[in-house]
């Protein structure tokens, strides 16, 4: 209904920003988290404000009837674990989707800077642009996994048909009787609509993130790129009265690109940080919860099994892209140090020059001296060892519920 008004990026030189599968359908499919254009008229902003009611309506209805079913259940383990995981993550993406429907402005403004500064296009920098599709193909498996879970849930109205039965999609116990077909129908309804709102949230964020990431990680390579450049053309044309100012005018030129980077990543870290925190606060739960499933029943629980593959692989890609980008913001200051100047200084026979060119090294190691890296509400860095340690928790976890069992 609102489909036509949905936010479309675009890139610098006002053509519709590339967008892949996984971040075009997260546009297409979650109209509670992706935001409108800019300047759509009243009608259109009130219309989506009554649908984002009706949609948080329609979670906490879905989030009651599992919460009952955890209490039926709260003395059968078995039972109640089934219950657990799809509890979990409804919460965890109420949390999530909501947060950002509450900011959608500012994920939409911050969307505009990417595509306009940050994203590296293909036909200026090929080989950048190939090196982050690499990188970002993990992200890509992701989603796809996600969705053979998604469709291993909707086998379930299949069933029903087959059996004769009349089961929701996730484990719920409703406080009447939904099995009549007036109320069965539309409950499903809802559940489906819940099902493809969370796995659309789940991995078109995580794509939106990881594109983020390693487009900024590539600007901050593209830095030493361009300064190592600099110092070869300099020491080529062997001008040794202007060398010196004219590196220091290219390295003050960098700088302020280096600066822009860095106040790039603060937006990305403000607009994300609560909502990696929630997922990061869920998860070591959720992997317990599904590995128990897949551990103790395998051959009747394959839509957990794909379910705790796409969630470790998950946080796996997350962690990885996380550790990228923080090795290289880390090495900065390296960058900057061995990019050629002492050479530019060797050869140049401007002393004062030469003594500015030195002091402007100095402050640009000190100003790259703390790496970036994103936080989940400052308590944790988004890195590989976050999450190896988050794997450890909930296999400390899993081990416990199974020696209980």
């Amino acid at each position: 209904m609102l489909g036509g008004t949905r936010y479309r990026p675009r890139l610098t030189d006002g053509e519709l920003a590339p967008l892949p599968l996984s971040v075009s359908l997260f546009r297409k499919l979650n109209h509670i988290s992706w935001p409108l254009e800019v300047g759509v008229s009243g009608r259109t902003t009130n219309l989506e404000r009554l649908i984002l009611i009706i949609g948080f309506l329609i979670f906490c209805v879905n989030n009651e009837a599992e919460f009952y079913y955890l209490i039926v259940n709260r003395n059968d383990i078995y039972n109640f674990l089934t219950g657990m995981p799809t509890y979990l993550i409804l919460v965890e993406m109420q949390i999530r989707c909501f947060q950002l429907a509450c900011h959608k402005s500012r994920f939409r403004s911050l969307l505009q800077r990417f595509y306009k500064d940050i994203y590296v296009q293909e036909e200026s920098e090929p080989l950048l642009f190939a090196n982050i599709q690499r990188q970002m193909r993990r992200t890509r498996l992701v989603s796809i996994v996600y969705l053979v879970a998604l469709f291993n849930f909707l086998q379930v109205p299949v069933q029903n048909v087959i059996y004769h039965r009349r089961d929701m999609l996730y484990k719920q116990v409703y406080p009447f009787d939904n099995t009549p077909l007036h109320y069965f129908i539309p409950l499903l309804g809802l559940n489906f609509w819940v099902g493809v709102i969370i796995t659309t949230m789940i991995f078109g964020e995580l794509n939106v993130l990881g594109e983020m990431m390693m487009h900024l990680n590539a600007r901050y390579v593209q830095l030493g790129q361009d300064l190592r450049r600099t110092t070869q053309r300099l020491l080529r044309e062997a001008n040794q009265l202007e060398m010196a100012a004219s590196y220091r005018r290219s390295l003050t030129h960098i700088l302020r690109r280096n600066g822009a980077l860095h106040d790039f990543g603060a937006e990305i870290e403000k607009d994300f940080n609560f909502r990696v925190f929630v997922m990061f606060a869920f998860s070591a739960g959720l992997l317990c919860a599904l590995s128990f499933k897949a551990y103790t029943s395998p051959l009747g629980n394959v839509a957990y099994i794909v379910w705790f593959l796409a969630k470790f692989m998950e946080l796996l890609s997350f962690g990885m892209l996380g550790s990228i980008l923080y090795q290289t913001t880390d090495d900065l200051g390296l960058m900057y140090y061995t990019a050629g100047w002492e050479q530019v200084v060797h050869q140049s026979n401007n002393l004062q020059e030469n003594l500015r060119l030195m002091k402007l090294v100095n402050l640009a190691i000190q100003l790259n001296s703390r790496p970036f890296f994103l936080t989940g509400l400052k308590y944790f860095r988004v890195s590989l060892a976050a999450v190896l340690k988050i794997i450890q928790g909930a296999f400390s976890y899993f081990t416990f519920l199974n020696s209980v069992r």
